[in-house]
This record gives C-alpha cells, structure tokens and sequence, in this order.
C-alpha cells in the first residue's frame, strides 16, 4: 500500500496491524516516552476544508513522531489560485515525504495521489473519512477486546463517515446497521462493496428507515450531525426529517446495557444526540478524539515503511 485515501484501501489484517500499533503508541505517550523515529521527516498538511481534531492530531502526531507538519489552506498556497492538484502533488513530493489532504471531493484526493510520488493519507471528503473509522474501531477495540460480531449502529445521514464505517464493519466481520430517511442512504457504491466484503468475513450490512430496529441489542450507537459543511442552508430542513433518529435515552434502552456511544464530532447537542446521552457514562466520544493522534501516527508509520507490515 503506498496511499491510505480510503477505506478500501485497507482489509482486516492492515486494521488489525494499525490497531495493535496504536496501542503501542498510546502506552508510549501514557508513560511519558519519547518515540520519535521519524527525525527529519517531513509532511505537507493540506486542509481545504475547516478542522479542529484532524489538524491537531496529525500536527502534533507528526510532532511526536520527531518530524515536522507544513500546514497549507487554500488562502496561503497556489491552491486557491487554481493550480491543479496534479502539479501541486508533483512539486511536493520532492520537498516532503507524506502529503496528508482534508477537502471536498473524493476524486480530488485521488488525483493528488496518482500524481505524488509520496504517501497521501485522506483526512476527510464529502465521500469518506477513513482515519476517523480507523481510530473508531481502535476505540471499540480498548473497550470490548474485539471486534468480529459486534453490532453497530448508525443513526441519521449516510454520509461521508458511513460511507467509510460500512468497509470498516464488514472487514472486520461486524454486524453493522445503517438507519437513516429516505433518500439519505449510504452511497449504493458502499454498500455493495460491503456487501462483497461480508460474503467472505462473516459480517452483515443492513440499511434501514427503523432506528430502533438498527439499535437493538447494539453493541455501539454512533451518530453524525444531520448537516456536514457545505449542507449549512440546509440544516432546519434537515432537523425536521432527521428528528425521529435522533439517539436519546429512549432510543438507547434498545441497546444492550454496556453498549457505547460514539460521535466523531463536532456534536449538535439537542439535535442529533440530546446531552444526557452525550455525557453520560456509556459515551467514550472524547477517548474515540483522542485516539485520532494515535491511529494516524500508527498509519503515517506504517505508509513510510518505518515499522513491518
């Protein structure tokens, strides 16, 4: 593997591989460890769309790791004045060793990553957000010491994050629910792929209108903001059709009692999850943040071949 720009781009034995080296990396940063294998290496962080965690974590996972980030918007590089992302991969790739990239479309960062000759590592497109579903099973992991036929289920929009969680799901053999309205389903791409995957894995892939019937017995409740960027005018729309999967006290009592909330934020409070369920004690949202510098480190090591595959 020279690219990481979906989750296709994995199978289970690479999960399993970036899940048993995030550990690793995490005890290091608990106890105080420097790891820093990476000295002198350097990665382009190209952030076209606005973030918080992402930037932060591949920063300072950069950091840690004993390179160094050169971030780039669209305002302070060629980008914004319509350079084409073919020549911006190409120049890169002889000043930097990995290009990570947060944007819009998905063909966009394919195209970046025919023409680098570097690493690109997908941070986030309207179509999938890989990194994110690698720490959210690394999270899942810390928690129920497995993965293979757990359930998870999906509330709200089928969007980028459930485009990336079916692959994840059905590589890993899970039982993996999708409920979401009508003409907000998953990409049909995703889904046949899932459903190949789970042909030979043992995983089920079910896209549903009923909520409860994708939380019950649920071993994980995950959801999304109703309205990711670039949706904004059509947010109160939006709220209206999406009230009845919003995942509440109610709607949790259907999974099972040590079942775990997760959102890969920034969370709506009130809209798709109320505060309660936010806070409340079977949410591990802020260890599945964290565990973002964790994974992506893991993955940076593992595209510059500086640990065995």
């Amino acid at each position: 593997m020279k690219d990481f720009i979906s989750m296709l781009d994995a199978d289970r034995l690479f999960i399993e591989n970036i899940i048993s080296l995030s550990a690793f990396l995490k005890e290091k940063v608990k106890k105080g460890e420097n790891y820093r294998p990476l000295d002198g290496f350097t990665a382009a962080l190209i952030f076209e769309k606005p973030s918080t965690r992402t930037r932060v974590s591949f920063e300072v996972g950069v950091y840690q790791l004993g390179g160094h980030g050169v971030y780039m918007d669209t305002k302070s590089s060629q980008l914004g004045r319509g350079e084409p992302i073919k020549d911006t991969a190409r120049v890169l790739s002889r000043y930097v060793d990995l290009i990570v990239i947060r944007t819009y479309g998905q063909k966009r960062v394919e195209e970046l990553a025919r023409f680098s000759t570097v690493p690109v590592i997908n941070a986030l497109t309207d179509e999938e957000h890989p990194c994110q579903v690698l720490a959210d099973l690394f999270t899942i992991w810390e928690y129920k010491r497995r993965l293979h036929g757990l359930k998870v289920a999906f509330l709200g929009d089928g969007n980028n994050m459930c485009n990336s969680w079916l692959i994840g799901a059905a590589y890993m053999g899970m039982k993996f629910y999708a409920a979401t309205p009508e003409g907000y389903e998953p990409l049909p791409l995703y889904v046949k792929k899932a459903k190949e995957i789970a042909e030979k894995t043992g995983a089920e892939i079910v896209i549903t209108r009923d909520p409860v019937e994708a939380v019950k017995d649920a071993d994980v409740v995950y959801t999304d903001v109703w309205a990711s960027m670039g949706q904004e005018e059509e947010a109160e729309e939006r709220k209206k059709i999406f009230m009845p999967y919003q995942v509440n006290s109610g709607l949790v009592k259907h999974a099972k009692p040590d079942f775990l909330f997760m959102h890969c934020l920034p969370a709506h409070r009130g809209e798709e999850v109320t505060e309660e369920v936010l806070e409340g004690e079977r949410s591990v949202v802020w260890d599945q943040a964290e565990n973002r510098l964790h994974t992506q480190k893991a993955l940076i090591l593992k595209l510059v071949r500086k640990v065995k595959p």
